[in-house]
């Protein structure tokens, strides 16, 4: 199991509105571009912005991530035996699966494993190795 990305989350109000400063900042387009659940999310560079109301954005402001994984389900069984770490919700979005994971010291961590196409995009690189891709 590899890390092989984490973004830096940003809460927005618009994200048409914000979007131009980050693409001008990392110097290229958004990656992805994507709703998902009542918020609108983009990922440019290490960045990812998330724009929805207050009330839509407020469960993901208590969360850390998301880190990019190649192998959820490697990582769910490293952290969740000895450690401690306790997965407290897995689901499926746009660009992969994902889980929320509480680590031992209370840090709730969000893990995606992108799918083989969106990691080929973002990277450039197939997952090379990895049962599914």
């Amino acid at each position: 199991m590899r890390v092989l990305k984490t973004y830096a989350r940003v809460f927005v109000a618009d994200l048409d509105e914000s979007l131009p400063l980050y693409e001008t900042l990392v110097g290229a387009s958004a990656d992805l571009r994507f709703a998902f659940e009542r918020a609108e999310l983009a990922a440019v560079g290490d960045f990812l912005l998330i724009a929805g109301a207050d009330d839509d954005v407020a469960p993901y402001r208590s969360t850390v991530g998301p880190v990019i994984v190649d192998d959820l389900d490697g990582l769910i069984a490293m952290v969740a035996g000895p450690s401690g770490a306790e997965v407290i919700g897995e689901s499926e979005s746009a660009t992969g699966r994902f889980a929320y994971v509480r680590h031992p010291d209370g840090a709730v961590v969000e893990y995606v494993e992108w799918s083989p196409e969106v990691v080929a995009s973002v990277l450039g690189t197939p997952k090379a190795g990895h049962p599914h891709g």
